[in-house]
């Protein structure tokens, strides 16, 4: 018969026992995991666009370091796994383990997305779209936009300022009266935009352009600056107008929110402890290869024109009045999106 000493004896042991197991779960739970899992991300664009080096591969790199090597990402171009118009959509389907690119109906099919890739003349550089989409919590815009991957079973999880989206054309543009009849390549709220300048959009897949705007089928394009010269656009452009459509225009990395979910919390809090800082490196990156391009340019016979101060404002005025509520339409988190842009962009004393 056990006494009342040996009952407590084995009550404690087991106890001890019980703690110990206890804490180290607890210390497994804050650290990496044992197993890795591996993802493949599929982009909208392959290794010709800006967004592949100074994009999503420095994100992809923060991401396998963050984590300790226990989350790897392998990342194939368009057209590998599935067309570049349909990337996204295979991401939500869990197709693909995640995306980058543009979550609108220029890229994708999340109005929302239309809200980080960027207003028509609204954010000025990163450090403003950063302010409005995250960093202050009078605006977070991002909220609006992370609330609508969820509903798409996507986490949003990365994002990059691609620099100023200027106008590529093979006519001059020094005011918006410029743009009146002009056919211009342009997607989703490029399109909007370029419309309510009086321009007459044409949608083509971005392989396309090229040879388009040498036939004279078109006569230029919107393109994110820093990228022409992987276009070869300084070969069948002759004048680059800044600050375009967008001085600050946006592409973002998406997860499928099952894979996300099947992470540990640990893995999911590092991988959300680099999204700002990764989006200042990348937004840097790309800057950085905007005066590279636009030397290409020039040396190549072409000229960049950069709008007036005066000319800016009207632009923005127009956009404001005709082409943010057009984007506003589209959703209700759109809707507040502009509602909270528009309030951002009177506090920085850019519209009244």
């Amino acid at each position: 018969m056990s006494t009342l000493t040996d009952i407590l004896k084995t009550t404690l042991v087991s106890a001890g026992a019980l703690a110990v197991s206890g804490a180290f779960a607890l210390a497994q739970a804050d650290g990496p995991p044992d197993t890795v899992t591996e993802w493949v991300f599929q982009p909208a664009f392959d290794q010709t666009d800006a967004g592949w080096d100074n994009g999503v591969m420095p994100w992809v790199k923060a991401v396998e370091e963050a984590t300790e090597g226990t989350v790897k990402i392998r990342v194939e171009p368009a057209g590998a796994l599935t067309s570049g118009s349909e990337a996204f959509g295979a991401a939500i389907a869990g197709q693909t383990d995640g995306y980058a690119g543009w979550a609108t109906v220029y890229g994708g099919d999340m109005p929302e997305g239309m809200l980080a890739f960027g207003m028509a003349m609204g954010a000025n550089s990163p450090e403003e779209a950063w302010e409005a989409m995250w960093g202050n919590p009078d605006y977070r815009i991002g909220d609006i936009v992370q609330k609508a991957a969820h509903d798409r079973n996507l986490h949003w999880a990365g994002w990059s300022d691609q620099g100023p989206n200027a106008m590529f054309s093979t006519f001059p543009i020094n005011k918006l009266e410029d743009l009146a009849g002009k056919k211009m390549r342009a997607g989703g709220p490029h399109a909007i935009f370029h419309a309510a300048m009086g321009g007459s959009p044409v949608s083509m897949n971005a392989g396309e352009i090229y040879t388009a705007i040498k036939l004279g089928t078109i006569e230029g394009t919107y393109w994110d600056t820093g990228g022409i010269d992987d276009m070869s656009f300084q070969e069948v452009i002759q004048y680059a107008s800044l600050p375009g459509w967008n001085p600050a225009q946006h592409q973002e990395i998406y997860i499928n929110l099952d894979k996300w979910n099947a992470l540990t919390d640990w893995q999911r809090e590092k991988i959300d402890g680099i999204f700002e800082s990764t989006y200042f490196e990348t937004s840097k990156m790309h800057l950085d290869g905007v005066d590279h391009a636009l030397q290409v340019l020039k040396d190549a016979g072409g000229e960049v024109i950069t709008m007036s101060d005066e000319e800016v404002a009207r632009m923005r005025e127009k956009s404001v009045s005709e082409v943010w509520p057009q984007v506003a339409k589209l959703s209700e988190g759109n809707k507040k999106g502009v509602e909270i842009w528009t309030r951002f962009m009177k506090d920085k004393g850019y519209i009244k």
